[in-house]
């Protein structure tokens, strides 16, 4: 796969803006928490679900929401985060394909707020001026408060103060109104309009603006610092507000009271007090969507998942004009939209799939248990954990259709990311993970009895040259299926200390295979001596009970190297790794394939032998190819007999193979009748004895009277712990 994206993590930083704590993180988050949903649709939960329903409620939702804090926290201490918030924190730990696939909706999501916020701006203007045209003025409002937030983001913040003096004041009137003397109304907690969890998902999205500040995260001063204490005080904050508030309103009204929505004002000292207390809340959760967006879309211009002109900052404020300036454009687009009710469902599981995605990332982090992940702020992961099943469940409960296209699209994104081969220039958990799951599966393997059934051929290739012998590679990566380890070792004879290094040598041999599409590990060695550098290297090769359980080695062109061969199959032998031995030639296989096999039983390597065969044949090209098992007797009374065992076999073991068996005919030899009918297979078989040590010579010599010229031959020495097994 061609690597298109080199990224750097510092493209463009952010010069920050030395936001406080108060400005940059707790104002906005605190005033996204207290929003619409708590003027207009809790008395509503309130009269269906009564004064305990509705506590409950709050409780539950808030300990979904303070978790996803914690998991805040926990990363914030941990790194310093930069432009883009919660994107900047997945990217960093999961990778950038599925930092791309949260960041891009999320981007989307955040601009759309901002259309869903003026929308409900200009209903609630509506409301006293019934001839206002809603769409005209949700326009109207885009634009003013892009503007508002062009200007700059600590001018749009401190919009913010007064807007919370005008909240403050709304919940006060409301609490100074209300009948604290009073007792709960018969008619409420009766469920009328909805059940339980039907109110829950309704007031859910009420408690998620937790990641306002966090969205912030370039512009603030400290960080490091802000990101904790303010994300963590404004949701306690929230909490204790909003279990404040259901009291206040069962006290205070019936069922149909409480079912207005704006039940506030009938309740409220001054009822008045609540429509600026309104109108900001709708209003300041818009601000946090036009100075959120555009971040995250400078943070993945920054990675390069989006166009570079994107992170560019005004020379003059140091804010991402061009990217605030697209958010609004985003913004001003679907106000022509129409409905945008269901458009808002499914931002709503964008929101929340990020939530769910910061807890996996601090659950990971806290279980892979990597030495870099050292946060100030500790969390147990199985409260983020438990944190991102729980965001899971209220998806799924609020809306399972929308749920189901939220996710559908990130996977959709993660997958076009991950054909753009990015890189990054930082480290992520990934490698971590993956060494944690590699650990704990060699670990179970370990305890796992071993078994002829789950055998399969883990090959250690011996080459001096990659290229040169690459069909012996395409052939060992066949005989793999992609389910054994291949590894490729070059050996070269010398002083280690007089050589250069060799780590380069082996990342462009691994490369090498990687574009020839065959996954293999490449190692190069220095070994004072070939023949005993082979046995050295086989016996260190693998890790933790996965180690090579077969070498693979190339036909010598001189047959006086096949001797020192022999002498290795023997020490092999007594390790338990079982030799292959190919002479293949260079020019292209056939379409039309045949396999020969040499059988001499199934104790005498024939089980290796129609396994690799079996193995091989589920591969491209060589699925049609025919196979035969061929076998050679001294007296041809024995032919039949043999002949019916074999094809038995052959049923018994489920691989569809011909059969058959050749007398040994006078004035003949076995090398002339295995030359004859192996002539026009595209590869040929045969089984590799032991002999006796100091008759090497003579065993080479017997091995190349048999094989003669054949041109694609394997020679098999079953040496593993389950000869004869294998089938």
């Amino acid at each position: 796969m061609r690597v298109d994206r080199i990224v750097n993590q510092t493209t463009t930083e952010t010069p920050p803006a030395g936001l406080s704590t108060f400005l940059g993180v707790f104002t906005p988050t605190i005033l996204t928490i207290l929003g619409a949903i708590m003027y207009l649709r809790f008395g509503w939960v309130v009269a269906n679900g009564g004064i305990l329903g509705a506590i409950a409620i709050v409780v539950i939702a808030n300990l979904i929401t303070a978790v996803t804090a914690l998991s805040v926290s926990a990363l914030s201490t941990n790194m310093r985060v930069g432009a883009g918030g919660a994107y900047y924190m997945i990217s960093r730990s999961l990778g950038l394909e599925i930092g791309g696939a949260i960041g891009l909706p999320l981007f989307l999501s955040q601009a759309i707020s901002l259309t869903l916020y003026c929308y409900g701006l200009a209903e609630c203007i509506q409301m006293f001026w019934p001839e206002a045209p809603v769409s005209i003025l949700a326009g109207v409002l885009v634009v003013l408060v892009s503007a508002v937030a062009a200007r700059s983001t600590v001018f749009a913040l401190k919009m913010q103060i007064p807007i919370m003096v005008f909240v403050g004041l709304s919940i006060l009137s409301l609490l100074l109104g209300a009948d604290w003397s009073g007792s709960p109304d018969p008619s409420l907690g009766t469920y009328q309009d909805a059940g339980f969890w039907g109110l829950f998902a309704v007031f859910f999205p009420a408690v998620t603006g937790i990641l306002a500040g966090v969205s912030l995260s370039g512009d603030l001063a400290d960080p490091e610092r802000s990101l904790p204490r303010g994300t963590l005080f404004a949701v306690v904050a929230g909490a204790v507000i909003y279990l404040i508030i259901p009291v206040a309103l069962g006290l205070s009204g019936d069922f149909d009271t409480l079912s207005k929505p704006l039940a506030w004002m009938d309740v409220a000292w001054v009822g008045v007090l609540i429509i600026p207390g309104l109108w900001g809340a709708v209003l300041s959760s818009a601000i946090g969507s036009i100075l959120a967006a555009p971040r995250t879309l400078q943070a993945m211009a920054d990675d390069k998942l989006v166009a570079a002109k994107l992170a560019e900052l005004d020379a003059r404020d140091g804010e991402p004009k061009r990217a605030l300036w697209l958010s609004a454009a985003v913004a001003f687009a679907a106000v022509f939209l129409g409905d945008l009710n269901a458009v808002a469902t499914t931002v709503s599981m964008f929101f929340l799939t990020t939530y769910g995605m910061i807890n996996v990332v601090c659950a990971l982090e806290g279980l892979v248990g990597d030495p870099s992940f050292r946060p100030r702020f500790q969390v147990n992961w199985i409260l983020p954990f438990a944190g991102a099943v729980a965001c899971l469940w209220v998806m799924m409960l609020i809306h399972p259709v929308a749920a189901g296209i939220a996710i559908f699209c990130e996977v959709l994104i993660w997958a076009w990311l991950s054909r753009r081969a990015l890189q990054a220039s930082w480290g992520d958990m990934r490698g971590g993970t993956l060494m944690s799951l590699a650990i704990w599966s060699l670990v179970q393997k370990r305890r796992q009895r071993e078994h002829p059934r789950s055998w399969r051929p883990h090959i250690l290739i011996f080459t001096s040259d990659v290229g040169r012998n690459m069909r012996m590679v395409d052939l060992t990566w066949a005989f793999s299926l992609r389910r054994g380890v291949v590894t490729v070792c070059s050996l070269v004879e010398g002083d280690l200390d007089e050589e250069e290094p060799l780590v380069q040598r082996a990342m462009e041999e691994e490369s090498y295979l990687t574009h020839k599409g065959v996954t293999a590990f490449c190692e190069v060695h220095v070994v004072p001596d070939i023949e005993a550098g082979m046995v050295t290297v086989a016996q260190a090769n693998g890790i933790a009970g996965l180690a090579s359980n077969t070498v693979m080695l190339g036909f010598p062109d001189n047959d006086e190297f096949l001797v020192p061969v022999v002498r290795v199959m023997r020490r092999l032998d007594r390790l338990g790794k079982s030799l292959l031995l190919a002479r293949l030639e260079r020019r292209e296989l056939p379409t039309e394939r045949s396999i020969s096999i040499w059988w001499a039983g199934r104790e005498n390597n024939g089980d290796l032998m129609l396994l690799l065969a079996h193995l091989l044949r589920q591969n491209a090209g060589w699925r049609r190819s025919r196979l035969t098992l061929r076998s050679i007797v001294a007296d041809p009374a024995e032919a039949e007999a043999l002949h019916d065992e074999m094809k038995a076999m052959v049923e018994e073991i489920r691989i569809p193979a011909q059969v058959q068996v050749l007398p040994l005919t006078a004035g003949s030899s076995v090398g002339d009748i295995i030359q004859t009918y192996s002539r026009r297979d595209t590869l040929t078989m045969l089984g590799l004895g032991l002999p006796p040590a100091g008759e090497e010579r003579e065993y080479v010599d017997r091995i190349q009277s048999l094989v003669g010229d054949l041109e694609n031959v394997l020679l098999v020495r079953n040496s593993g712990p389950f000869k004869g097994k294998l089938i």
